[in-house]
């Protein structure tokens, strides 16, 4: 009785009071401290200073600098948390920003954002070149049938859609496995290459699924499948070349390729050092 009389105590009361008091204007003095960081924050984060004027777009020659600079302002727009401006040179999304303009302009190689000292957003890009195209997982039989292509950069990247050629302005290439870049892909432009040092004029190569490979040669015949040089692509291409060379230094395909050479339907390598052709 005594020992509970003693804990409940005014003078223990009070102490307990006090330090009841002192914990809350502790708490109450944090909430004022961090509600004034918000306040401090939101209002220097709005400061003209630290925030972003203008979008400066440079480097670009097929993409439009005015579609780059929709998806840019786009991202800038808005606050975060409802107080925080996206504009801010601290805060601003640049890795979305980046982002998205590889998504939605494929052709961009290279992107680099900068803010000059006049608070500008300077975005430098280079564009990928156009060397070939690839047109689709496996090339048209029927003729007079338009393909739809896609550019192709030095690596094998596809990216923008590509007008419509007539002739051949672009080399082509088809297959399911180059439609995003592939080891292979290297090879094959040493084959065509090293085709073409040899004296064959060709127009496409298709990769089919089982690995399988076909050179399609330029002018030979009507059919887009016509005139054909069929390989595997996990031969030694270096040695296909020379097997093919070596054929058609020799009678009697030697004068057929020559006084033939439309009526050509194809020559097979797929076997080694053996060569096997047929005209029509």
């Amino acid at each position: 009785m005594l020992k509970r009389n003693a804990l409940n105590s005014p003078r223990l009361l009070e102490l307990k009071r006090k330090r009841q008091n002192a914990f809350r204007n502790k708490i109450l003095f944090f909430v004022f401290l961090l509600i004034l960081l918000i306040i401090g924050s939101v209002y220097l984060s709005r400061i003209s200073g630290l925030n972003i004027k203008g979008v400066e777009i440079s480097g670009n020659n097929v993409v439009d600098t005015e579609n780059i600079k929709e998806v840019v302002n786009e991202k800038l727009t808005g606050k975060y948390l409802w107080f925080f401006p996206r504009t801010n040179v601290l805060f601003y999304p640049s890795d979305k920003i980046k982002t998205d303009l590889y998504e939605k302009f494929q052709g961009l190689q290279d992107i680099n954002l900068r803010i000059n000292s006049k608070g500008v957003l300077e975005i430098s890009v280079s564009e990928r070149s156009a060397i070939y195209t690839w047109c689709g997982k496996v090339p048209l039989d029927a003729g007079g049938v338009t393909q739809k292509c896609n550019f192709m950069d030095k690596d094998g990247y596809v990216f923008d859609e590509a007008p419509y050629f007539s002739g051949e302005v672009y080399f082509k290439f088809y297959g399911g496995a180059l439609e995003k870049p592939s080891p292979i892909f290297s090879q094959l432009v040493l084959f065509k290459e090293n085709l073409e040092k040899n004296g064959l004029k060709i127009s496409s190569i298709y990769v089919a699924d089982d690995g399988d490979g076909k050179v399609f040669l330029s002018s030979a015949g009507k059919s887009a499948t016509e005139g054909q040089i069929l390989f595997k692509t996990d031969a030694d291409l270096e040695i296909v070349v020379v097997n093919l060379v070596t054929a058609l230094a020799a009678e009697p395909l030697k004068s057929e390729f020559k006084n033939k050479y439309s009526l050509l339907s194809y020559i097979d390598l797929r076997f080694g050092n053996k060569v096997y052709y047929k005209f029509k």
